[in-house]
């Protein structure tokens, strides 16, 4: 029986932490006593901008910023551990496959450990992995393999959210018909945001199908947000007028809406937590390892449609034709 978990997250943005979520609940669904620790080699967002989705899982702090990204860390790691008088754990899943990561995450104690380096080769037990581009399910269906056991898949539920965001989002979208635009992007590595432009049409055009057109734009965007009120005259920006702040409340507003349109970001993942069905626009990004695998969502990549890594060849046409 595994009793103590060790899961390491190479990744620094919201959405790749938000995406390992159902992993964290799974786990702890079909281990019931098992207590589960975080090693980020970034900023531990569960303890941040995520601790209102009230996600049960610890900090081990190293005291290693940028864990795994130094080869310095191969020769402090164990010592580094040891100090914090914890025993080793029975398990250590490592979620990314870079070479020197995985050799600097072994060196901390443990009893089996799964990792997808190099073909898998640095797993504790050689068994014929399978491929999937979805880290949690991909992981989920890999450590059923390791230790020939079922695991059974569970997702995020709006019951982990306070009641105090529900009840916001049914005071800020009392109404139904809503259809929600995720727009801006986080990091600015690659252009993976669809013309402002070309969202302003798709809400004017929404707007004379009788719906609302909501924006999920940070406050601090004003120069954005004047743009589209001067054009979309019904737009609605419930994060503005609210004293809660953050993903949660993202993801409770996601709930009240009929549908929604995303760019691939961070706040994709948030509405994704809603299972509110979605329309998501790719672009550079890989939409196999990033989208939402849900049945009602759309993924709408110019790479497929168009052989480009240009997002703005996808059209306003590609995206009415699955509004009702």
């Amino acid at each position: 029986m595994l009793k103590k978990i060790l899961i390491y997250n190479s990744g620094g943005g919201l959405g790749d932490s938000i995406q390992i979520i159902p992993l964290i609940l799974s786990l702890k669904k079909n281990f019931k006593l098992v207590d589960l620790y975080y090693l980020g080699a970034h900023e531990n967002h569960f303890m941040g901008k995520l601790k209102n989705y009230n996600i049960d899982i610890k900090t081990l702090d190293l005291g290693l910023k940028y864990f795994g990204f130094r080869w310095w860390h191969l020769f402090k790691a164990k010592n580094s551990f040891s100090k914090l008088n914890l025993e080793k754990f029975d398990l250590i899943i490592d979620l990314q496959s870079k070479l020197r990561n995985t050799l600097i995450l072994k060196r901390i104690p443990s009893i089996n450990f799964y990792s997808s380096t190099f073909n898998y080769r640095y797993c504790s037990i050689k068994k014929n992995y399978l491929p999937n581009d979805n880290i949690s399910k991909k992981t989920i269906l890999n450590l059923e393999k390791l230790f020939d056991i079922n695991i059974k898949y569970t997702d995020f539920n709006l019951d982990n959210l306070d009641e105090t965001y529900i009840n916001e989002a049914k005071k800020l979208l009392p109404n139904n018909n809503y259809i929600g635009f995720s727009i801006t992007q986080g990091n600015e590595y690659r252009k993976k945001s669809w013309p402002l432009e070309n969202f302003i049409n798709l809400a004017q055009k929404i707007e004379k199908k009788n719906k609302t057109p909501v924006f999920f734009i940070e406050k601090k965007s004003n120069e954005i947000v004047k743009q589209i009120k001067s054009k979309v005259t019904n737009s609605l920006f419930p994060e503005h007028n609210s004293n809660l702040a953050g993903p949660a409340l993202v993801t409770a507003l996601s709930s009240r809406l009929e549908k929604a349109i995303s760019i691939d970001n961070g706040v994709m993942h948030m509405i994704n937590l809603s299972n509110a069905p979605m329309i998501v626009l790719f672009g550079p990004t890989s939409s196999e390892k990033f989208a939402p695998k849900k049945d009602h969502v759309i993924i709408l990549d110019s790479k497929k449609l168009y052989n480009s890594n240009d997002i703005s060849k996808i059209t306003l046409e590609d995206i009415l034709k699955h509004i009702e």
